[in-house]
Formats: C-alpha cells, sequence, structure tokens
C-alpha cells in the first residue's frame, strides 16, 4: 500500500512519514530526493520533471509498501492516483516558519533564507508561486482515495497512530 503525507513546507510530512514507516518497518520516501539534483549547497537546482517522475515511480514500484512525504501536486496522473491514502497536514504559518529555521540551522549550520522563509510563510495565502493552501485543496479534491486531515500542531506519537490506524482500515476495504 503507497501512503503519501503532504502538506505545507515545515508542517512535519518528512518526520510523520518517517516515524509511520519506521513503526511498521517499511519504506519512507521523501519528494526532495527526487525533485532536487544533489548539489551543494543542496536545493539549488531542479531536476527535470520526466527524469524526477521516472525515479519516483521506480522507487514505488519496488516496493509493496511505502510512504512518501511532500508535495506532487502537477507531477502527473500515474504517480497522483497511486496512492490508497493521503494524509494533509496543515499547521501555522508561525510553527512553520520556526520549525525551519531550526532546521536550516541544524542541517546547514547558518540561518535559514530569508526568501525560502518567506515563501514557506505565504503558504495559506498563495501570493508567491509553487506550493499553497488553495493548490492542495484543489489537488485533493481531485483525489479517488481517502484523506485523512491532521490539523494543528499534534505529536508526532498521536499523529502516528493516527495515521497507522487509517492505513489499517484501508487495508480492510
Amino acid at each position: 500500500m503507497h501512503t503519501l503525507i503532504t502538506g505545507a513546507s515545515g508542517s512535519g510530512t518528512t518526520t510523520l512519514a518517517r516515524s509511520v514507516a519506521a513503526r511498521l518497518q517499511i519504506r519512507a520516501l521523501d519528494t526532495d530526493t527526487y525533485y532536487w539534483l544533489p548539489t551543494s549547497p543542496p536545493f539549488v537546482s531542479k531536476r527535470e520533471p520526466p527524469e524526477r517522475l521516472a525515479m519516483i515511480l521506480r522507487d514505488l514500484g519496488a516496493a509493496a509498501e511505502v510512504v512518501l512525504s511532500g508535495s506532487i501536486v502537477d507531477w502527473g496522473a500515474e504517480l497522483e492516483d497511486c496512492f490508497k491514502l493521503i494524509v494533509f497536514l496543515t499547521v501555522p504559518a508561525a510553527i512553520r516558519v520556526d520549525r525551519l529555521r531550526i532546521r536550516e540551522a541544524a542541517q546547514f549550520g547558518g540561518p535559514a533564507d530569508p526568501a525560502f522563509l518567506e515563501w514557506a510563510a505565504q503558504y495559506d495565502e498563495g501570493r508567491l508561486e509553487g506550493r499553497s493552501r488553495a493548490k492542495h485543496e484543489r489537488w485533493l479534491a481531485a483525489r479517488r482515495c481517502p484523506v485523512l486531515r491532521i490539523d494543528g500542531e499534534v505529536a508526532i506519537e498521536d499523529s502516528t497512530v493516527r495515521v497507522i490506524d487509517a492505513m489499517a482500515g484501508v487495508r480492510s476495504t
């Protein structure tokens, strides 16, 4: 079974996917691995869409159970419609931006790029190009599988249990 955990940058999609995957002993994948080319510093060069799609479909096809984190809006129907469950995380912007500041400092040893933080902060408004709440909502409305919404700052253990319970419910139908 393939499960997608999506939401705004800093909402905890990767953390939750890793937690669920560890608990179930299945593979966790992250869209950043496919979207970005490996560069130093990271996250500066995007991979071409056909290449990233082929890579992610190959990796999803290699495992019966996978939890994928990140956004796949407009990546292609073959990918977008291959999930049995989608989890949509919403967290207030102030919390997300604080998380991103901490993450960037821990991963890269310095302050986060102000342009990146501005882009992440405006997700709910959708003023800038890229990911936005409105785009995610339209995309979710077009999906055929169940969508589990987890709203607010919820403890990782509680979210993990909710996702695993939802996965079990989908498997039993």
